[in-house]
């Protein structure tokens, strides 16, 4: 299983509606399409989603790095040299998405080689995993209704609310009305995107007192080391840290450095090698993880929910797995879908993923 070509196809799809908050907004899925092919006929399929405002890498910049870089480094490597792979590809700083397509189509190959489903190699705790969905920056009604509306029709229990927004009185009353139209029985945590300072993410949290939030993401910049430190230390719920814990080194270092208590887990970020240490670290510590969403389609969707249902730790919390309900289209010639709230994973070989050409001849933007 030799690598002897890896291809990168740029796409972009249309979001049926703006997604706000408050590090950025996105309108269309400008996403790479990533394949990796071997000597043996086998291909892996990934996804990279770039986010510029998070980790600086564009679409550009993505199919760059792996064509010039990346690509010719690991031609000739056998997808089982996953660990050969890594290390070829971590002399080159940051650029967190690409690699992470890279390794998780590497794995792909190994479950359509082995006849396995890439949840069973993973782990194979469940097929399936309980959904959370976001809600995002609108007025306040709107952000109900949405939220009422995805409850009635897939079963959706968990939201995360996006948070952020000055004056911070604006999200206490949506997370509020959300309660009040939801009732006791839905999950709420909030996000905040680094939005407010640690004074302006304290203030918010005592005036949500009695909203019953699950947890509390990132809610000031990760940066602020003083300031995050000294939140967290008053914060009600468990602190989630996200963009600022994106590999090992640094979940270390906000886990016993006190700037969170909860870490969550992107596999568009970390891959599925990378994740899975990322998990046993933080199991080791006992502390909880949230499989979290890249504003994922259904690609990437599909790879987070493999790689969650595939452990006992990751499926407690229900997944953000529901951001390409959002999007106009997608590339799978099978579209996932969301029952009872749970989504999924497939039983075919490899990740299961299966490109509609007509869609992917659509919306790629090489040609």
């Amino acid at each position: 299983m030799k690598i002897v070509r890896v291809e990168t196809i740029p796409f972009s799809i249309p979001y049926k509606k703006p997604l706000k908050f408050a590090s950025g907004e996105v309108h269309t899925a400008d996403h790479v399409l990533v394949l990796v092919h071997t000597d043996e006929g086998l291909t892996g399929v990934a996804e990279a989603p770039p986010r510029p405002y998070t980790y600086g890498e564009t679409q550009e910049s993505i199919i760059a790095v792996i064509d010039k870089i990346f690509a010719p480094q690991i031609l000739g490597l056998s997808a089982l040299e996953r660990e050969a792979v890594l290390e070829k590809l971590d002399r080159t700083v940051a650029n967190p998405t690409a690699k992470s397509a890279l390794d998780m189509a590497l794995w792909d190959i190994l479950g359509k080689a082995a006849n396995t489903p890439v949840t069973q190699l993973l782990g194979g705790y469940s097929d399936r995993m309980r959904v959370s969905h976001m809600v995002g920056f609108a007025p306040t009604d709107q952000m109900v209704a949405e939220a009422e509306r995805v409850r009635d029709t897939y079963g959706i229990t968990t939201f995360k609310v996006k948070v952020g927004r000055h004056p911070y009185t604006d999200d206490v009353e949506a997370c509020r009305a959300l309660r009040k139209a939801l009732g006791d029985d839905v999950e709420l945590y909030i996000d905040g995107n680094r939005g407010w300072t640690a004074s302006e993410s304290a203030m918010a949290l005592r005036a949500m007192e009695g909203v019953g939030l699950t947890f509390a993401e990132e809610l000031c910049p990760a940066d602020d080391v003083l300031g995050r430190r000294w939140l967290v230390s008053r914060c009600p719920v468990p602190f989630v840290a996200d963009e600022s814990a994106t590999r090992p080194g640094e979940v270390t270092r906000e886990l016993l450095g006190g700037s969170a208590t909860a870490i969550s887990i992107k596999t568009a970020r970390t891959g599925f090698t990378t994740s899975q240490r990322v998990l046993h670290q933080c199991e080791g510590l006992g502390v909880e993880v949230l499989m979290g969403s890249q504003i994922d389609g259904q690609i990437g969707t599909l790879c987070s929910a493999a790689f969650g249902a595939a452990h006992q730790t990751s499926t407690r919390r229900a997944g953000e797995l529901s951001n390409f309900l959002d999007m106009s289209d997608d590339l799978l010639a099978e579209p996932l879908t969301i029952a009872d709230g749970t989504l999924r994973t497939r039983e075919s070989a490899g990740l299961g993923i299966e490109i509609d050409p007509k869609k992917l001849a659509r919306y790629r933007q090489d040609t």
